[in-house]
């Protein structure tokens, strides 16, 4: 599978009331790394043509991070889509490699000319699900 990872530093922007942080925050993350996934690995035809949904995430907090401290965000898609939808895991790991954050979301793709669902057809989908050094043995 393709893995992307991408560091975020804590802002005062990003933190809450308890001093870390805000679950929103860690959301809007995750956005922003998974757009930046689809980015840098679809071929610019399928960037121009087609879209995300999010539809669902399941996330799992286990620890945080304070102002000026960064985490990196690691993210892959473990399995072949299914219709219209896949699923994406996203970890946020400390600087000693603690997963703080772990959630499985599912997107829809949307055919932006349609505004529509659109199938997720295997060429697609193919640079997600494997790397070119994962490939090799």
């Amino acid at each position: 599978m393709s893995r992307f990872a991408l560091s975020f530093v804590a802002g005062p922007e990003h933190i809450d009331r308890m001093g870390h942080v805000n679950n929103a925050v860690w959301v809007q993350w995750m956005e922003v790394l998974a757009v930046a996934h689809w980015e840098a690995v679809a071929s610019p035809e399928h960037q121009a043509r087609y879209v995300w949904l999010l539809t669902r995430h399941e996330i799992d907090y286990r620890g945080n991070i304070r102002e000026g401290e960064r985490v990196t965000g690691e993210t892959w898609v473990p399995e072949g889509p299914r219709g219209v939808r896949f699923h994406r895991r996203i970890d946020f790991r400390d600087d000693e490699g603690k997963v703080l954050v772990s959630a499985r979301s599912t997107w829809a793709m949307i055919e932006q000319a349609t505004g529509r669902l659109s199938r997720i057809a295997p060429d697609v989908a193919a640079p997600f699900l494997t790397s070119p050094a994962e490939g090799e043995s």
